[in-house]
């Protein structure tokens, strides 16, 4: 198999909005996500990616919200979503002020004359191989969401069987709370 390699993005990744990230924190209650998603349906925003999970007080969640749209829209989603009884608090993140991560789960298929060299880009993007039988390899690789669009069009060279995404993961840079 032969690769070519190229610092020119697909098409398809140059003309998307840019996705804004959303950290929301709230009380650890049923029916609270979907009051906060319907917000978000109202202003004609759609969700690209969401992660909620426990804080370490069992009392309160993370939501990680990760969206397309106009940005005196997303202003007001903001304004709106932290209006809300059960949230405590809503802001926008970007890369200047939080580390924004994501995990790719990949699975395809490889024959055994191939493999070499899909563990040499699987440790390219800083990943490892989770399973390997006699026709197909899964694979882990975190990182931005950029990074793990490039590994996914690497891989395609391969025939991809599946790929699990988490969706973005945010955390303030220095100690400022997020």
């Amino acid at each position: 198999m032969s690769l070519v390699t190229t610092d020119v993005p697909p098409k398809h990744l140059i003309d998307t909005a840019p996705i804004h990230t959303l950290s929301v924190f709230v009380n650890n209650k049923a029916g609270v996500l979907m009051r906060i998603t319907q917000v978000f349906a109202r202003r004609g925003f759609n969700i690209d990616s969401l992660v909620v999970s426990q804080s370490r007080d069992a009392r309160y969640s993370r939501m990680t919200i990760g969206i397309t749209g106009s940005s005196n829209g997303r202003e007001q989603i903001i304004k709106q979503v932290t209006k809300l009884i059960d949230v405590i608090h809503c802001q926008e993140h970007t890369t200047d002020n939080a580390i924004v991560k994501e995990m790719l789960l990949i699975k395809f298929l490889v024959d055994a004359k191939d493999r070499t060299e899909a563990l040499q880009i699987i440790d390219h993007f800083g990943g490892k191989s989770l399973d390997l039988t006699p026709v197909a390899m899964t694979a882990i690789i975190t990182g931005d969401p950029a990074k793990i669009d490039a590994a996914i069009n690497m891989l395609a060279f391969f025939k991809i069987v599946e790929t699990v995404r988490t969706g973005k993961v945010v955390i303030a840079r220095g100690d400022s709370p997020t």
